[in-house]
């Protein structure tokens, strides 16, 4: 059976996760790794989230510094499975997102696709998310499609939530199509606050949201903005929700920190189940990856929020939270060589079915 490699790099930025896939009837995955964002890497990506100077330039040296460091990475999973180069049908690169704008017909990942085979000597498959937003749709979320083949046939309505930067959900039912969308902000103004306020790059378990009290004020500013009453497909990214938005809502509040750190884990909460008890209120079922499911804190309180839902991480699929996007772009590099459309109407919509993704040949 083939080998697929996937990588995926998300709105939080802090690593590159890669993971080694083999393709029968479902994917299996074999093994992965995580490959630590270096800092001045970080802070060039997230300069070129918002518009500056020079940059062109500025895009084309940062993706020439992540496809470098992801060869990096697949060389020591490679060398770790004792496998050659030869062994890998493709790689699966998701690259890295600096502007989502599907409402102005783009989204852009830049990743050097093309040096990334020259360094690794494989196949690439890039720029999944293109074609969709060409045919009309969102471009995001893409993942549905992997997670309506890991658990086809649901018996039960069921739903997937992926906590990256940002929260997306996937819809399952027995009697309808494949849903999903994303919910808003995951992890990503978490990260931001508790960076700007105590230098740290997350907030371990939730610890430091615990230690605060919900800003009933803030919470209501938060949460009024109009994203969040959107019903159709919809998809956001740190165009839209940042620092500045944030701190935009803080003006005339006096909030301790941690208080609108505990607030920021209520919005990410909330956000989530509201949005899943709209779309799907007899949800019986929740699986969740990305590293938000590592928030105990976090976890704890979706699973209040849900008390007639079972909430249970991706584990219990035989993959784990970590590695689930990067393990999906590995099966969209699957599907974009065989031809089969990975987009989901439903889900993005788009006009029809697509097949994603532009090959690099090595």
């Amino acid at each position: 059976m083939p080998l697929y490699i996937g990588v995926m790099s998300g709105t939080s930025l802090d690593g590159l996760d890669i993971a080694l896939i083999r393709q029968d009837e479902r994917p299996q995955l074999i093994d992965a790794l995580c490959v630590p964002m270096p800092d001045e890497l970080k802070t060039s990506l997230l300069a070129l989230c918002a518009p500056g100077e020079d940059e062109i330039a500025r895009s084309a040296v940062a993706e020439q510094h992540w496809a470098t460091l992801v060869a990096e990475g697949i060389e020591a999973l490679l060398h770790k499975q004792q496998l050659p180069a030869s062994a890998i049908r493709a790689i699966g690169s998701h690259g890295q997102t600096i502007r989502h704008e599907p409402q102005r017909g783009f989204t852009k990942q830049i990743g050097s696709p093309a040096l990334l085979a020259e360094l690794t000597g494989i196949d690439v498959v890039a720029d999944f998310r293109s074609r969709d937003v060409a045919a009309g749709g969102q471009g995001a979320p893409l993942v549905p499609a992997f997670h309506e083949m890991l658990l086809a046939d649901p018996q039960e309505p069921t739903a997937l939530l992926n906590i990256g930067g940002f929260s997306n959900l996937t819809l399952l039912h027995p009697q309808s199509d494949v849903r999903g969308f994303d919910c808003g902000p995951g992890n990503v103004l978490l990260d931001a606050w508790i960076k700007r306020s105590k230098g740290e790059e997350f907030d371990h378990d939730g610890d430091w949201a615990r230690s605060g009290v919900i800003c009933e004020e803030l919470l209501e500013r938060l949460l009024s903005d109009p994203y969040f009453s959107i019903s159709g497909p919809r998809s956001t990214g740190r165009e839209h929700f940042n620092l500045g938005w944030l701190q935009d809502r803080l003006h005339g509040i006096g909030c301790a920190d941690e208080d609108v750190q505990a607030t920021l884990l209520e919005v990410t909460a909330l956000s989530v189940s509201n949005a899943l008890v709209t779309a799907q209120a007899d949800t019986r079922r929740l699986y969740v990856c990305g590293g938000g499911a590592h928030n105990k804190a976090l976890m704890a309180r979706i699973e209040a929020l849900l008390p007639n839902c079972d909430v249970d991480t991706t584990d219990a699929l035989g993959i784990s939270p970590d590695w689930m996007e990067a393990a999906a772009f590995a099966w969209l590099a699957h599907c974009c060589l065989e031809r089969i459309c990975a987009n989901r109407p439903s889900v993005t919509g788009a006009r029809g079915l697509r097949v994603l993704g532009a090959i690099h040949p090595a």
